[in-house]
């Protein structure tokens, strides 16, 4: 009984100390855009969760991708893909699809210093203004901030390093340049990214209490990345005209050590890499700020070029590259109701053509097409105390393509897609929502591409799988929340056709490569709550009187996550995740956080049951501003147990997967803004596009 009343009095007394930060908001409001004074770490919204990045020296001193493995809820494998809360995550750059996967994926992230990002949102219930081809949640990275009245810079730097066998360093720099005046405004984002990095790899196989080495490697890795992102925003009249050229080029080169049963191989890879986007976008304004129209064309084209080449014999083992280009039209219109509090009606088109080319030894062995035609509508409406949307989209598809051989399996369907979602609001910061979507997620090109991109010797191979067909969703969801902090929620995914990385034995030959599952379930249930310290030590009555930010203030976050993939042709069983985030505000206002992750043992992740706890790291950041606010400085000391491994089985087979990065990393970064005299500077709150529900606003979204 004891035990039960403390429990209450901690859930009551966070629930009591961030209700008590409600105070009134000094905030301006200027045509639908409130400037608050007070940035939040996480913010829970009814579709989404928004995590803040430039303010939190803890997820921005490395790269995009060591930043995004901290966030709780999220799992980033290199053999499982990404998931967050148990849904598969699309991956959005300023609003719009980066349209590739896999390792492919991860090399980008891992390029991008994170202290180039504004915010993450991950967008756990897309409505029916994003495509139905969202899957099961998109995470929408969001790169910078509004432009200004004046000539703004921000330079920033972070330096890491890793000591295992011998020193690695990982450093990138970056400067944001950004003004406007009467006629436009525009803004440059340049920046650089150098990383070494080393990776160790073993491939067993137990059978009848023997163990057998398949492959053991050791890769010495060096990344190297730039990247530029340009705007510029024309006031024609009261409508707005803006264009965006982003360029991203990473040139990576490894040297992998391997042996085996009966061969020893010293290969040397290199991978070229240049990703282009532009896009331009016109905004007709009307004299109801609430109404909205906006036309945007997007081209993008992705370039990869991968050679694998043996020291030993002097050949080239493997030399595969691959053209994507992507042309996407669409608009959107939405306008006020006037039966309905702040409801609204939505409505738009798009048609989108992906081309792809895939060459091994340059010779073609790939050609694949995918064009899409699609319209929505969504209605949204507020009834006292009720929230409501409802919405559908409809895609026809024709997707069609040839390998070397044989024809592929055409994809040509016209399909339907509803949403629905309810949330009745019991004040302004407790809500309790429910929501249903069916999406769908079409095969990657990286998870199409048949040829490898990846280091192989004679008992490794990876290749893609052209067959592979769409994957449909059912998404069901229910989470109560506080405050913006604290929730609870349940959801579960239903996917038919799931694509899936499988690792299979053939002949003493690992081959990894994808494949469709006929039915997949995924349960997951989540909860969040901070704790603050002054409870142990002020006690409940005091803490209730206290008007406290909780970005302010010493506490405990924890979140908490039980999640079971559900696979009818085999016996799964679930597993825990567990992420403590401690924030403790020290002498002359030195903020020290610390990250705990931790994902139990024994449970399926799909296809691969975890022999060990992975995502199991222990990361401390020391951070602290000097010149009023201008120079911010911090020293991070990521995995420092070294415990941060992932050792997988493969169901169905003998294998065993063990993989460790350099994880154990020690660094500082450096924000400087440099100061201007104009006296008269001043934000502008919305200099830029932003896409309807999407909490972006800057001059590089969209």
């Amino acid at each position: 009984m004891k035990k039960n009343y403390l429990l209450s009095m901690f859930f009551l007394g966070a629930i009591f100390t961030l209700s008590a930060q409600e105070e009134p908001k000094k905030a301006v409001e200027l045509n639908e855009v409130a400037i608050v004074k007070t940035k939040k770490a996480i913010e829970q919204k009814a579709d989404r969760t928004i995590f803040d990045f430039s303010g939190q020296p803890s997820l921005n001193s490395g790269s995009v991708l060591e930043g995004i493995k901290k966030l709780p809820g999220l799992i980033a494998s290199d053999v499982a893909g990404m998931m967050y809360q148990g849904k598969q995550l699309d991956v959005f750059m300023d609003g719009r699809p980066l349209n590739i996967t896999s390792n492919e994926l991860n090399s980008f992230l891992e390029g991008m210093p994170a202290n180039a990002i504004e915010k993450i949102e991950i967008i756990t219930q897309p409505g029916a203004e994003f495509p139905a081809t969202s899957g099961g949640a998109i995470m929408n990275i969001i790169t910078n901030k509004n432009a200004k009245n004046y000539l703004s810079a921000t330079y920033t730097n972070s330096t890491n390093f890793t000591s295992y066998d011998h020193l690695r360093w990982r450093i990138n720099n970056s400067l944001l340049l950004s003004a406007k005046n009467k006629y436009f405004g525009w803004q440059l984002n340049v920046g650089q990214n150098y990383r070494e990095s080393a990776v160790w790899t073993s491939l067993t196989t137990k059978e009848n209490s023997t163990t057998s080495i398949l492959s053991n490697t050791e890769a010495d890795r060096f990344g190297r990345t730039n990247f530029a992102k340009s705007a510029l925003t024309f006031d024609i009249g009261n409508d707005r005209l803006l264009f965006n050229y982003d360029v991203n080029y990473s040139n990576n080169n490894s040297n992998t050590l391997g042996n085996g049963p009966g061969f020893i191989t010293n290969d040397d890879s290199f991978t070229d890499a240049l990703r282009q986007d532009f896009v331009v976008t016109f905004q007709k304004k009307f004299e109801d700020k609430s109404k909205k129209l906006d036309f945007k064309f997007n081209y993008n084209s992705n370039q990869n070029d991968f050679t694998l080449n043996s020291r030993t014999n002097n050949i080239a083992i493997l030399d595969n590259a691959s053209t994507q280009r992507l042309y996407n039209a669409k608009f959107d219109y939405s306008q006020p109701i006037a039966f309905s509090d702040e409801g609204k009606i939505s409505f738009g088109g798009l048609y989108e053509a992906l081309l792809f080319e895939a060459q091994n030894m340059q010779i073609v062995n790939l050609d694949y097409q995918r064009k899409t035609a699609s319209a929505y509508g969504e209605l949204q409406s507020k009834f006292d105390k009720f929230n409501f949307i409802v919405g559908g989209r409809a895609e026809d598809y024709n997707i069609t393509g040839k390998t070397n051989t044989a024809n592929l399996i055409p994809f040509k369907q016209f399909r339907f897609f509803p949403n629905a979602s309810a949330q009745y609001n019991f004040s302004n910061s407790v809500y309790f929502n429910v929501n249903y979507n069916k999406k769908i997620s079409l095969p990657s090109t990286s998870a199409l591409n048949p040829n490898n991109t990846n280091y192989q010797n004679p008992n490794i191979e990876y290749s893609g799988n052209p067959n592979l067909q769409p994957t449909i969703f059912d998404n069901y969801e229910a989470k109560l929340s506080a405050f913006d902090y604290a929730f609870i929620g349940y959801n579960v995914s239903s996917a038919q056709n799931q694509v899936i990385n499988r690792v299979l034995l053939t002949d003493n030959v690992v081959v990894n490569t994808n494949i469709n599952v006929p039915q997949i379930k995924i349960h997951n249930f989540n909860v969040g709550m901070p704790i603050p310290y002054m409870l142990f030590t002020e006690g409940l009555k005091e803490t209730m009187k206290m008007n406290i930010n909780p970005d302010k203030m010493n506490f405990l976050y924890v979140y908490t996550a039980y999640q079971f993939h559900q696979i009818p042709e085999i016996k799964t069983n679930g597993f825990w995740m567990f992420n403590l985030m401690s924030q403790i505000l020290l002498p002359k206002d030195i903020k020290f956080v610390a990250n705990f992750n931790y994902i139990m043992s024994k449970g399926n992740y799909f296809y691969f049951i975890a022999e060990k706890p992975f995502n199991n790291t222990l990361d401390l950041t020391f951070s602290k501003k000097f010149f009023k606010d201008q120079l911010s400085v911090s020293i991070s000391a990521d995995d420092i147990l070294n415990s941060n491994r992932f050792v997988f089985s493969s169901v169905g087979t003998p294998l065993l997967l063990a993989n460790k990065n350099d994880t154990r990393r020690f660094g500082f970064s450096v924000n400087y803004k440099i100061p201007t005299k104009n006296k008269l500077a001043k934000e502008d709150p919305n200099l830029l596009n932003k896409e309807k529900k999407e909490e972006g606003g800057n001059i590089l979204n969209q």
